[in-house]
């Protein structure tokens, strides 16, 4: 692989030196037969597991039926998901994408929308620090650590970033040209950090004096990884529209845009478009994924299970902070230890963990863990950071 690699692949990824080929529930095996715990489920995809039954059987059914045809035409699968989406939170109407970048796309697009139909010209969308939201170009601009002119630019303009932990700050960076205020609930990529009650309030505050667009990205936070299908459903505001991807399609490409009726209708006929997107297989993957991980059991069980693996996570040596909720969980290692080290020590050990900076340690394991995998990778891990 790595010869492949070599003289095929740009080299934007650095990749372990594992060939995973097989997986199944929360476990993955190596193309030399080995096997591992996996708390990165593919960052926060493989919700339900690998391989989850119903989802495989679903996948099977419909891509031996139809395939696609395109957007052009009806598609019950892809329609049945746009209801789904919508009763389960917000809802309006639905947008379906194939990514998680592909919806933020979708929202900056609908926001600016909104503004120039308010008459304000040049519109401006509001994120936070630490955010990450995609890696096409609007989206790259909305993800300050990602944003280098040096490198991409000229990046479109109009967009502001502010602290994450400062509502003065976000309130006064929202005024009369504000589009929307673009919102991680809880930031993935910077190392799982919960954004404060207070900064969404100051959110949702300076939107309705402004009419701007709260919108809330739940692509790694949302399907259940809190302990909601939804992260805002522990929150104290609610957005006027939300981005989802990774387990909402259960293991395939699939993301959307959700909005309030309070949006009216998002985008009209020609504003916007996909050729896969909303296509039946994947659909047909989304709809099984989004009915078992809206089970109130295994959402319970995500609480318990999270507070299980803090607690462990809390009492290794070596760990200063944990921070997060539900199965989303970030680790802050003490002074002069190596995350990197930590993690491929633990990937040595049969664990699957992640390494979004500094020495920071992420947890997204499957939402189907019990007890007894928790244990085990929590002892794995100590041997590994021993």
């Amino acid at each position: 692989m790595r010869v492949l690699e070599a003289r095929y692949a740009m080299p934007t990824y650095a990749r372990a030196p594992v060939e995973f080929v097989r997986g199944e529930g929360a476990r993955v095996w190596d193309s030399e037969g080995r096997e591992y715990l996996d708390f990165f489920a593919g960052l926060s995809v493989h919700n339900l597991g690998h391989c989850n039954r119903r989802i495989v059987a679903a996948i099977s059914e419909q891509a031996g039926r139809l395939g696609g045809t395109s957007n052009l035409y009806y598609s019950e699968p892809a329609l049945r998901l746009c209801e789904r989406l919508a009763r389960s939170s917000l809802g309006g109407r639905v947008f379906l994408a194939n990514t998680g970048t592909e919806a933020t796309e979708c929202a900056i697009k609908l926001a600016r929308k909104r503004a120039h139909a308010r008459g304000v010209d040049e519109p401006e969308i509001v994120s936070l620090e630490g955010a990450f939201h995609g890696r096409t170009l609007a989206a790259l601009a909305a993800t300050p650590k990602l944003a280098r002119e040096d490198l991409f630019g000229p990046l479109p303009r109009g967009f502001v970033a502010v602290p994450r932990d400062d509502p003065a700050a976000l309130r006064a960076a929202v005024g009369e040209r504000t589009a929307a205020v673009l919102i991680e609930p809880i930031q993935g990529e910077a190392g799982i950090f919960p954004i404060a009650a207070e900064v969404l309030i100051a959110a949702r505050e300076a939107c309705d004096a402004t009419g701007a667009a709260l919108v809330f990205d739940e692509v790694q936070c949302g399907m259940g990884r809190t302990g909601t299908l939804w992260a805002y459903e522990q929150l104290p505001v609610r957005p006027d529209a939300i981005t989802a991807a990774k387990a909402l399609g259960g293991g395939l490409p699939v993301g959307a845009v959700v909005i309030s009726p309070e949006l009216g209708e998002g985008l009209a006929l020609g504003d916007h478009g996909s050729t896969f997107a909303g296509g039946p297989v994947a659909a047909a993957a989304a709809l099984t994924a989004l009915e078992l991980l809206d089970e109130p059991e295994l959402l319970a069980r995500v609480g318990e299970s999270g507070e299980r693996l803090c607690a462990g996570l809390s009492a290794l040596d070596g760990v200063v902070e944990v921070r997060g909720r539900g199965l989303m969980l970030g680790v802050t290692l003490a002074e002069g230890m190596e995350a990197g080290e930590a993690a491929a020590r633990a990937l040595a050990a049969g664990l699957v963990i992640n390494v979004p900076g500094e020495r920071m340690l992420r947890f997204l394991p499957p939402l189907v863990i019990g007890e007894a995998e928790v244990d085990e990778a929590l002892e794995r891990l100590g041997e590994a950071m021993a």
